[in-house]
């Protein structure tokens, strides 16, 4: 896919989040979460992050139930990834909805361990 048509494509899936997308992006969205700055469906190479806080080379990813047979997509997506210097965590829509709390602690935790104190508002 070219790169034109991926931007397009990321445009489009901003469009079209599914609910735990579009819950997970209010909870993270305008620096809501602890100051850091997350894009969604945010491309990097070929591929498109769910969420991304491009500060820390962090990407969120949210998986429902059609992500069963892309298994061996995701790893090699991730292996690529993480060979590029980012670091990839990864959560089952019903993780939000029914643990939302550890879903938002695991990603503070690995914002703060990454990039250990984000910059103060101006």
């Amino acid at each position: 896919m070219g790169m034109e048509k991926l931007y397009f494509y990321a445009k489009e899936l901003r469009r079209e989040l599914t609910s735990e997308e579009r819950h997970l992006w209010y909870l993270l969205r305008g620096r809501r979460f602890s100051r850091y700055k997350f894009r969604r469906q945010h491309p990097v190479g070929h591929y498109i992050l769910d969420f991304a806080c491009c500060e820390a080379r962090l990407a969120v990813e949210l998986d429902g139930g059609q992500h069963d047979e892309s298994q061996n997509y995701d790893e090699q997506r991730s292996l690529w990834l993480t060979q590029k210097g980012w670091h990839v965590i990864r959560f089952w829509n019903n993780e939000l909805w029914n643990n939302e709390e550890a879903v938002l602690e695991t990603i503070l935790e690995t914002l703060q361990a990454l990039l250990p104190s984000p910059r103060p508002s101006p």
